[in-house]
């Protein structure tokens, strides 16, 4: 129970009586009956990673996190537009249009269910196998809530996070809140997705074949085999069976990911102290705000240090003047402190982030 939710009930209730249901015990070496994944990509690859998780994965019914309405319906229509059946739910839905969208998905019409947590309190969905974060709520306590959709009774699910590199934090804050591991996962390749699509579709043959019903193709399979050997003619159908399942996948260019940061806070290849000692290269750093925005010293070094996992110790030569600042960075590091700047909020302003030109600086 929260701590200020507990002293309004220590204020106010009477006798009140606490209930506490414990943990059900977890038998040593058991996996947790909810997997729970995470892919850290940068902003402008989220959608291309999402879609390439849910590829590999084939949930049969997933639901997928966002903060806000507009957030939810922009997503929603980006996934209908790469072959999802999506369905959007939010609180500025009439209940009549949140009932259709719920029973568009209980019947399996949809597969996938794009919500705010507002939208999803509460809701047990019997088939549901994946719940998704594409945005990271607010706090642990939310995170538990949301995940708890699957794995319900019993059941076995699996929880992923498309998270963006500076949200580390929040996701080893939800380690601790919830004495779980979060596996860090690369975002499948191409190559990985067809190998996946091979392999469900050699299921689907299996199954095929056990539900039997096939005596009515005999007749075709013999007309066939006049002209054609029985190889030619299975590896015809898997191929037509094969491009028939796999409609939705991704076959572009591999999507750049980002490394988990060590235990340390720092991302791996940086580095140490006594290897910068020796005569380590620097890059200067150009970010869109300054004094005119009320940035301090200690503004830079805490935004670099929170969004990119950069030590403090290793920010230098912070100069700010009216519209912009330059900060020196170990020169290893400055193109994820860049990837990692842009976009985030300084003081309230959102604010870009690229290499120093120096002549910009002299004007």
């Amino acid at each position: 129970m929260p701590p200020r939710i507990r002293a309004i009930a220590g204020r106010h209730l009477k006798d009140a009586v606490e209930i506490s249901v414990a943990r059900e015990a977890v038998a040593a070496g058991e996996a947790p009956r909810v997997r729970q994944t995470a892919y850290l990509v940068s902003r402008q690859h989220k959608l291309a990673a999402l879609g390439r998780v849910l590829d590999a994965e084939a949930p049969t019914a997933a639901l997928i996190f966002c903060k806000t309405r507009s957030e939810v319906d922009q997503l929603t229509e980006a996934l209908a537009a790469r072959g999802y059946r999506p369905e959007a739910l939010h609180g500025g839905m009439m209940q009549e249009q949140r009932d259709r969208v719920m029973r568009q998905f209980r019947s399996g019409n949809a597969d996938l269910l794009v919500a705010t947590d507002v939208a999803a309190r509460g809701l047990d969905v019997e088939h549901l196998t994946h719940v998704v974060n594409y945005q990271l709520p607010p706090d642990p306590e939310a995170y538990i809530h949301r995940i708890g959709r699957v794995g319900r009774a019993g059941r076995e699910g699996v929880a992923l996070t498309v998270a963006e590199p500076h949200e580390q934090g929040m996701l080893r804050a939800i380690e601790r809140a919830t004495g779980q591991r979060i596996e860090f996962a690369r975002v499948p390749t191409a190559a990985d997705l067809r190998a996946s699509r091979l392999a469900r579709t050699a299921a689907a043959v299996r199954a095929a074949v056990t539900e039997g019903g096939l005596d009515q193709y005999k007749a075709m399979l013999d007309s066939l085999g006049t002209d054609l050997t029985a190889g030619d003619i299975a590896l015809a159908a898997l191929k037509l069976a094969h491009a028939a399942r796999a409609g939705k996948t991704d076959d572009g260019p591999d999507i750049p990911v980002a490394q988990p940061a060590r235990g340390n806070g720092r991302a791996p290849g940086r580095g140490t102290n006594s290897a910068r000692a020796s005569g380590p290269r620097v890059a200067r750093i150009f970010i869109s705000a300054g004094r005119e925005a009320g940035i301090a010293p200690r503004d830079l070094v805490g935004a670099i240090a929170n969004e990119s996992g950069l030590p403090g110790r290793e920010i230098r030569g912070i100069e700010i003047t009216e519209r912009f600042s330059i900060v020196e960075v170990p020169e290893d590091a400055a193109d994820h402190v860049i990837e990692s700047l842009n976009g985030a909020r300084l003081r309230g302003r959102r604010v870009s982030a690229r290499r120093d030109r120096q002549n910009e600086w002299n004007g």
